[in-house]
C-alpha cells in the first residue's frame, strides 16, 4: 500500500476534493454515468470522496471499503452512521457483502492497484442485483503504455512511479495492463458492458491551468466503463 493513502491520508482526502484530476476529469466523468440513485443500495471501492455525493442524493445504503485503514477511518469521521465504512484488500473480492445485495457499485481509480482483476469482477457480478451496474474508472491503457518497461503494449506490468499528488513526491506502485485484459476481466464475470467512456474535462480547468486544460482536452487519461448484470 502506498504511503499516500496511509501516512499522507489526510493530505491526500483534502487535496482531490479540488483537484484537476479527481474533482475535475475522474469524478464528473464517472457520476455522468450513474444515472438516478435515490433509494440505491451502494458500495464504493474507493477512499470514500463520493460518499457525500450519494448520501445527497438519496441511496438507501451506502458502504465504503477501502485497502487503507486510514482513508477508511476519515470517510466514518466525516459520515458516522450515515454509512457503513471497514478496511479490506478488494484483491480477494467483496467477501463480506451478500450475494445480489447490491443495486450499484463503483471503483474510481482503484483497479489499476490489483494484480489480478478476475477476483473482484467475478465477486462484483456476484454481490449485484439482477439489472445492477458496475461503474469504474481507472488508467487509460494508451496513456500508461508510456511508462512501459518492456515495450509490449499486452504485456501486464508493475510500475513504481513518483506522484505529486500531495504535494510532495510519494512513491506509488500499480499495474499497467490493455484494455484486451480489462474487457475480457468484465466478460468473463458475466457482466456486460454498457457505456464507455475516456471522459471530459471540465470547462473551469481552463481558469486553473489552461495548460493542463489543453493537454487533457487532447490526450486520454482515464478510461470509464459501465457494466451490468443482466437479468
Amino acid at each position: 500500500m502506498s504511503s499516500m493513502y496511509t501516512t499522507f491520508a489526510e493530505q491526500y482526502d483534502n487535496v482531490v476534493q479540488d483537484n484537476i484530476y479527481n474533482a475535475y476529469l475522474e469524478r464528473p466523468s464517472l457520476q455522468a454515468m450513474l444515472g438516478a440513485l435515490n433509494g440505491c443500495d451502494v458500495i464504493d471501492l474507493g477512499s470514500g470522496v463520493y460518499a457525500d455525493y450519494f448520501i445527497h442524493r438519496g441511496v438507501a445504503k451506502l458502504t465504503c471499503i477501502d485497502y487503507s485503514p486510514n482513508m477508511i477511518e476519515i470517510v466514518k469521521r466525516k459520515f458516522g452512521d450515515r454509512i457503513t465504512a471497514y478496511a479490506q484488500d478488494a484483491s480477494i473480492g467483496l467477501i463480506k457483502e451478500a450475494s445480489e445485495s447490491a443495486d450499484l457499485i463503483i471503483s474510481p481509480l482503484m483497479i489499476h492497484y490489483l494484480e489480478d482483476l478476475s477476483v473482484l469482477f467475478n465477486d462484483v457480478a456476484r454481490v449485484l442485483k439482477n439489472g445492477g451496474s458496475f461503474a469504474f474508472s481507472t488508467h487509460h491503457p494508451f496513456a500508461d503504455f508510456e511508462c512501459t518497461l518492456s515495450g509490449n503494449y499486452f504485456e501486464r506490468e508493475f510500475i513504481t512511479e513518483m506522484w505529486n499528488t500531495v504535494g510532495e513526491p510519494v512513491e506509488v506502485t500499480f499495474y499497467r495492463r490493455s484494455l484486451t485484459e480489462i474487457m475480457n476481466a468484465i466478460t468473463d464475470s458475466g457482466l456486460v458492458v454498457t457505456q464507455l467512456s475516456e471522459g471530459k474535462v471540465a470547462e473551469e480547468v481552463k481558469h486553473l491551468s489552461l495548460e493542463k486544460y489543453e493537454y487533457l482536452s487532447k490526450n486520454p487519461n482515464f478510461i470509464f466503463i459501465k457494466c451490468q448484470k443482466l437479468v
